[in-house]
């Protein structure tokens, strides 16, 4: 009998062994990306595909999931990409920014592999080098909750990706060179959704969509643009507000939703009108030349190309219109009785109860460097290193001499003057930090932070100050990576920098980051564990300085 027992206890002692190595399910991709031509505003012009696909193909998953993708570069320059919002717990080698990863070299191939820990939510890819992502290479991310963890919303029928912003007809090679010849690349020439611009009445156009009387859908909205804020709505139809980067949100009904660059959020919409066709409407938001694309949702059994051409009303412009958009940045809640994965730290919608530990307050501003156009972050306008070896692999191997911490102090100064330099800003591991951002221009800003989520507290008119925390939503402020500031407004976000790595804190809008106005947070653990950062890894590109270099392990033990 006793052995019997033994047996017994060792088997389940192995499977439950086997069940605690077991690792989270894995999806894997290959991507060859290649130039191909199409007509997103009417004008034939060169494009970056993936698969021969623009938008590029969908990534998804569940939380959890781990992520490998092998990207086959076939362009006739180095091309990398980021996966915009998604954390990369202790991972920061995989996060395809300049100053953290090699370019994939034409003709060659690189496999990223990351996990989506802890997250749910909508979310892009991107193309990080040059203008590139002018050019496209744009692709939707989707994470599903696990089947255990209830959703605050039914099943919708079917999920449908709207990648929606501003275009340039100049190729994104034009663009890189006018801003490297030290001018503005300008304002954009329209907008478009899921790379088309469809013009209303257009009888020929496909629809985005079919739905059938009764049903409900879900839209995962995101602004990939370049610098132009969007409306989002649609034609007879209320938009129920559901998630906003990976955080389910109290759902609040809207007629049409602001979305930001770089921002991505999901709306779901229940086909209970007239059966006919709808128009889907995106419009640029706070420009001098008005820019409009609609997309067609068509009911089944309905008549075709029977679209009202009335359409919905935008939005106010101007003051009123910051006023009316600021607004509805404040219904945003989070859903905080929603069960779903949560960022890191766990817990951490307690943020109001923990103590700032650090403040540290950005001011964008631009001017003529040299007689060329450069944007700043506190006096200093970001440059990769001369020979453009990535910071996190000069940190990494302790290369000295190549950049220096702390150059951009935590407060702007009066009349900076802009010093072109690396950015780097070293922080203290797990501390919680307040950054708050101001922005004294007349055009909206928008910023976003790779490695984490944080809590966007307030955003208000004029400038910061301490006694503005009394107005903080230390509550329910919805976590999100991404955060917009209106013109001589300030926002304020809160954020806990528990993820090992180096991360860019970057302007979304593209001429601005290419010109300097980003950084890099270099949060290391003390422990230099395994814990909290993997080691170098062994397929990881090497370039410039470190080409040479042999492979080391930094982090042991756990």
């Amino acid at each position: 009998m006793k052995s019997v027992t033994f047996v017994a206890l060792v088997l389940c002692l192995s499977a439950g062994a086997a069940l605690v190595r077991a690792e989270d399910p894995y999806h894997f991709f290959e991507w060859h990306v290649t130039y191909g031509t199409i007509s997103p505003l009417g004008v034939p012009q060169q494009v970056i595909m993936i698969n021969g696909q623009y938008p590029g193909p969908r990534i998804n998953c569940t939380s959890n999931n781990n992520i490998v993708v092998n990207v086959f570069n076939k362009l006739d320059e180095p091309f990398l990409l980021t996966w915009n919002g998604i954390q990369q717990r202790k991972n920061s080698w995989q996060d395809g920014t300049a100053g953290t990863m090699c370019p994939i070299a034409p003709g060659t191939n690189y496999t990223y592999k990351f996990q989506v820990k802890d997250q749910i939510g909508s979310y892009f890819y991107y193309p990080t080098v040059g203008l590139q992502r002018a050019a496209g290479g744009i692709g939707p991310i989707n994470i599903h909750s696990r089947d255990l963890i209830p959703v605050p919303f039914d099943r919708p029928t079917e999920e449908i990706d709207v990648l929606a912003g501003d275009w340039y007809n100049k190729g994104h090679k034009a663009l890189k060179r006018i801003l490297d010849s030290g001018v503005s690349i300008g304002r954009p020439d329209g907008i478009q959704i899921n790379g088309k611009n469809v013009k209303v009445g257009d009888v020929a156009a496909q629809p985005i969509n079919t739905v059938e009387a009764g049903k409900t859908y879900r839209y995962r909205v995101c602004n990939v643009g370049l610098r132009t804020s969007i409306n989002f709505r649609v034609q007879g139809h209320p938009l129920k507000l559901v998630e906003i980067e990976g955080s389910h949100t109290v759902q609040n009904v809207y007629d049409s939703l602001d979305v930001h660059v770089g921002q991505c959020l999901s709306v779901l919409v229940t086909a209970n009108q007239e059966p006919k066709d709808y128009y889907m409407v995106v419009s640029s938001r706070f420009t001098k030349t008005p820019m409009q694309s609609v997309a067609i949702i068509r009911y089944a059994n309905g008549k075709a190309g029977s679209a009202s051409p009335a359409l919905p009303l935008p939005p106010p412009e101007g003051t009123a219109g910051i006023a009316w958009s600021n607004n509805q940045f404040r219904s945003f809640r989070w859903n905080l009785t929603a069960s779903a994965a949560r960022p890191n730290p766990q817990g951490s919608y307690h943020y109001g109860k923990i103590n700032i530990t650090r403040t540290i307050k950005l001011a964008n501003s631009k001017a003529q460097v040299d007689g060329k156009l450069r944007f700043a972050v506190n006096g200093v306008s970001h440059v990769e290193p001369v020979d453009g070896t990535p910071l996190k692999l000069l940190e990494y191997f302790d290369v000295k001499g190549k950049f220096a911490y702390n150059l951009m102090k935590d407060e702007p100064s009066a009349a900076p003057q802009i010093t072109l330099a690396p950015n780097v800003v070293n922080t203290t591991w797990r501390n919680f930090v307040e950054i708050i951002f101001e922005n004294t221009e007349k055009t909206i800003q928008t910023w976003h932070l790779d490695g984490y989520s944080f809590f966007p507290v307030a955003i208000e008119q004029g400038k910061w100050s301490p006694a503005k925390r009394n107005n903080y939503n230390l509550v329910d402020a919805v976590s999100r990576h991404t955060i917009h500031v209106y013109p001589n407004s300030w926002a304020a976000v809160m954020t806990t920098l528990d993820n090992a790595g180096m991360w860019n804190l970057r302007s979304m809008m593209t001429e601005r980051s290419y010109l300097g106005q980003q950084l890099y947070l270099s949060s290391l653990s003390p422990e230099f564990s395994l814990r909290d950062e993997y080691n170098l890894p062994e397929t990881q590109l090497l370039c410039g300085e470190v080409k040479n270099l042999p492979r080391i392990n930094k982090y042991s033990g756990f």
